[in-house]
């Protein structure tokens, strides 16, 4: 499906494709979204000192950027390993047209964005001093064959609900837990209802918090089942 660049209300870019009507951020901002949903109501809110990231899915490689810009900020001296999957990658001009390094005062991250984007594929590789990054091509629904370590923190971040609905049912959702430490934290930006009980459902603490400008409310879910394995 052909993607087209759209600027989002805050002034950053994001893909579009016109076949789905579907945006791979939202269109009242997609930095401020990442922003919001990804640091502040998640990586700011773990305590740990060494932290292991999965998102789904890549896309633009904004969310990967938004962290290693957090990262950039703290003493460095504690160590991030950041898993991300995508089955669709974007091509070389939508990368450079994306441009997000702008968004940036760190002068570092217009390399680091390249790196992000044209690193080999399914290969762990440190992008700054503490901080390794692997993108790994493939299919959500087969994480359960992906090998991983026991993740802290989860970037639900797929299409919305109405244009790939499987992707925010039970199925994938007990795939994701499979992967998390009780107590670890999922942070999205979808509140919808069924899949808030999904979650419920699989031993998750769900919590409605407010929402990312032009949206009001996301949601964080914390799993607390007493009989995790």
């Amino acid at each position: 499906m052909k993607r087209e660049i759209k600027i989002t209300e805050d002034g950053s870019n994001t893909l579009y494709i016109r076949e789905l009507n579907e945006s791979y951020h939202s269109s009242h901002g997609a930095f401020q979204e990442a922003k919001h949903v990804f640091i502040e109501n998640g990586l700011k809110k773990l305590k740990n000192y060494d932290i292991n990231i999965l998102e789904l899915g890549f896309g633009t490689g904004l969310n990967v950027l938004v962290t290693i810009d957090e990262f950039l900020k703290t003493d460095k001296n504690h160590i991030i390993n950041y898993f991300t999957l995508e089955k669709y990658p974007v091509n070389e001009s939508e990368i450079l047209n994306l441009a997000y390094f702008k968004l940036f005062k760190e002068n570092k991250l217009e390399e680091i964005f390249k790196k992000i984007h044209f690193c080999e594929w399914d290969k762990l590789v440190e992008l700054v001093p503490n901080f390794y990054f692997k993108k790994i091509q493939n299919d959500f629904n087969q994480l359960n064959d992906i090998e991983l370590p026991e993740i802290d923190l989860v970037y639900f971040d797929c299409f919305g609900a109405r244009v790939q609905p499987d992707l925010w049912e039970i199925n994938l959702l007990e795939k994701v837990k499979n992967k998390m430490k009780k107590d670890s934290l999922l942070t999205t930006y979808s509140s919808k209802g069924s899949f808030r009980r999904a979650l419920q459902n699989l031993g998750f603490e769900v919590k409605k918090l407010k929402g990312p400008e032009g949206k009001r409310e996301m949601v964080n879910a914390v799993l607390k089942v007493e009989d995790f394995s």
